[in-house]
């Protein structure tokens, strides 16, 4: 943790709002990576690529939302010196993220074609984002549990890692893109299906690093089995400005 009361305001502010820039320009890059390696491709396959990633411009705001509300709640809990609280609302923020996730599945793998039929000219960059959607919607539901760690991390001061996990994830699409979409190796060539799943491999694999770095090394906010049941006295108080209990 950093003592974030220390040292100058200016400085602080535009070391925490840095990450904050850094990781909505890393969220677009996932989509951008795979625009830029489908264009061989042809029309169609650009068209649906760029039809269904503007839904992940929806994802980003509520990932903000999720983001911007764990970083707030969180750091007051720090500056109080109240762990406990800390714990419950970073605990709490994960749970609300596994929920937004399965959301954006069901709605998305439901909702997908009907979706794409609206803002599409024809058949052919339907079916082409159709199909990039379904594999790329697992990349948009992962964020939510990245953007919670990564601001319940911030929240304490600590903004290197989360950065670190999101500069790699967008190297690894860059690496698995043209492998999966061109075929480049011994892989068959997977056109559109392998943009959606470039982006879903490297954002789960950072998952999987800011997971095991809460378990290994982080000492605020830890993960904890009896704070992820929905707690929502806890809500209620913070809400009404009234002292949390617990039991």
């Amino acid at each position: 943790m950093k003592d974030l009361t220390q040292g100058s305001v200016t400085r602080i502010i535009i070391n925490m709002a840095t990450p904050v820039a850094a990781g909505m320009i890393f969220q677009t890059l996932y989509l951008l990576v795979d625009l830029y390696f489908v264009a061989a491709l042809g029309d169609d396959s650009v068209a649906g690529v760029g039809a269904g990633g503007t839904l992940l411009f929806m994802i980003m705001a509520l990932t903000q939302i999720l983001g911007v509300s764990a970083v707030a709640m969180i750091s007051q809990a720090v500056g109080r010196k109240n762990q406990e609280e800390a714990n419950l609302v970073f605990n709490q923020s994960l749970v609300v993220a596994a929920v937004f996730a399965v959301c954006v599945l069901v709605a998305g793998y439901s909702l997908a074609e009907d979706y794409l039929r609206t803002i599409t000219s024809d058949e052919g960059s339907m079916r082409e984002g159709v199909t990039f959607l379904y594999w790329f919607l697992p990349s948009m539901a992962l964020q939510f549990p990245l953007m919670a760690m990564a601001s319940s991390l911030r929240a304490t001061g600590l903004v290197k890692p989360g950065m670190i996990v999101q500069v790699l994830t967008v190297i690894l699409n860059m690496i698995l893109a043209p492998i999966l979409i061109a075929g480049w190796g011994p892989g068959p060539a997977l056109g559109v299906l392998g943009a959606g799943l470039a982006s879903s491999i490297s954002v789960f694999i950072g998952v999987l690093m800011l997971t095991y770095y809460f378990i290994k090394l982080e000492k605020v906010c830890v993960i904890q089995d009896y704070s992820l049941a929905p707690s929502f006295r806890h809500l209620e108080a913070h809400v009404c400005n009234r002292p949390t209990r617990r039991g």
